[in-house]
C-alpha cells in the first residue's frame, strides 16, 4: 500500500530514542524526509545518519520544548532545514514517579510543560503553514492512560489526558482546511527500558528469568492486554504512518488505542 508520504516533511519530536525513534524510522521509510528532534544533552545525530545509510532523508535539531525559548528555537532550526511541515507528530512525553502522597503543584506544572504545552507550541509554529497548504497531519502520542489512569503518576496521566483533549478541540478549529488532528495512544510498549523494569519487578516477585514468562506475567497483572504481550514499537509506528497518509484524509478527531484489547470498552 503507498501511502503517499514520499516528499511529505515531518518532525518528530522526542525522536532520538525509544519509540519516537522507531516511527522517525518509518516515516523515513515510506519515503518521508524527516527531522529527529532531540532534548538538549541527547544527540539526534546517530538517528539522522541510519536513516541516510537506509536511503532516506533526515535532518537533526535540538531543543527544549518544555520551555517558550527551547521550542521557538526547534521551529527555526526545522523551517530552515526543511522549509515547513506536513507532518508533525507530538511524541515527546516523560512520565513522572510521582504518587498522590507526594505529588506537588510544581511536579503538575513540570508534567504539563513537558507533556502538553511542548505539543502545543510546536502546534503553535507549524499550524498556519499547514492550513495555508492546504494539508497538514498532526498526531499526539498520548497513552491509555488517557482513559485509564492508574493511581500513581496523577500529574502523568492528567497531562496526557489533555492531549487527547487538545486533539479534538483543534480538528474542529481546522475543519475543512485539509488539515486533520488525531491522538495515538498506545498501552505498554516492549522498549529496552520496560523490559529492564519488568526483569526488575520480576526478580522481586519470583516470577523466574525467562522473558516470555515474565512479559505474559507483567502484562496480566499490570496492563490486561487481550493478545498477552506487549506493543512492539513498530505497531505502533505503522499505526502513525497510516494515521498521518493521504489515505487517512477521512480520520480526524480521533484517539486510536493500540493497548492489545486492554480497554474494556465499546469505542
Amino acid at each position: 500500500m503507498d501511502l503517499g508520504l514520499t516528499g511529505r516533511r515531518a518532525l518528530v519530536t522526542g525522536s532520538s530514542r525509544g519509540t519516537g525513534k522507531v516511527i522517525v524510522r518509518t516515516l523515513a521509510r515510506e519515503g518521508a524526509t524527516v527531522v529527529v528532534h532531540a532534548t538538549a544533552g541527547a544527540d539526534p545525530e546517530p538517528v539522522v545518519r541510519d536513516i541516510e545509510a537506509a536511503g532516506g532523508k533526515a535532518f537533526g535539531v535540538i531543543g527544549d520544548l518544555a520551555t517558550d525559548e527551547g521550542a521557538s528555537h526547534v521551529a527555526i532550526e526545522v523551517l530552515a532545514k526543511v522549509g515547513g511541515l506536513d507532518i508533525l507528530v507530538n511524541n515527546q512525553g516523560q512520565p513522572s514517579a510521582s504518587k498522590w502522597s507526594t505529588t506537588t503543584a510544581a511536579s503538575w506544572l513540570d508534567a504539563y510543560q513537558v507533556n502538553t504545552l511542548s505539543a502545543v507550541r510546536m502546534i503553535s509554529a507549524f499550524l498556519e503553514g499547514m492550513r495555508s497548504a492546504g494539508f497538514g497531519r498532526i498526531v499526539q502520542i498520548a497513552t491509555i492512560g488517557t482513559a485509564r489512569p492508574g493511581p500513581r503518576m496523577p500529574d502523568y496521566y492528567a497531562s496526557k489526558a489533555a492531549m487527547a483533549n487538545l486533539t479534538v478541540s483543534l480538528a474542529r478549529d481546522v475543519a475543512g482546511s485539509g488539515v486533520t488532528v488525531n491522538t495515538v495512544s498506545p498501552g505498554l510498549i516492549h522498549t529496552p527500558e520496560t523490559e529492564a523494569w519488568l526483569r526488575h519487578l520480576a526478580e522481586k516477585r519470583g516470577w523466574g528469568d525467562r522473558w516470555e514468562d515474565i512479559e505474559a506475567r507483567g502484562v496480566k497483572e499490570l496492563a490486561g492486554s487481550a493478545v498477552g504481550r506487549m506493543a512492539r514499537p513498530e505497531e505502533v509506528a505503522d499505526l502513525v504512518a497510516f494515521v498521518v497518509s493521504d489515505r487517512a484524509g477521512y480520520l480526524n478527531g480521533a484517539n486510536f488505542r493500540i493497548d492489545g484489547g486492554a480497554s474494556e470498552t465499546v469505542n
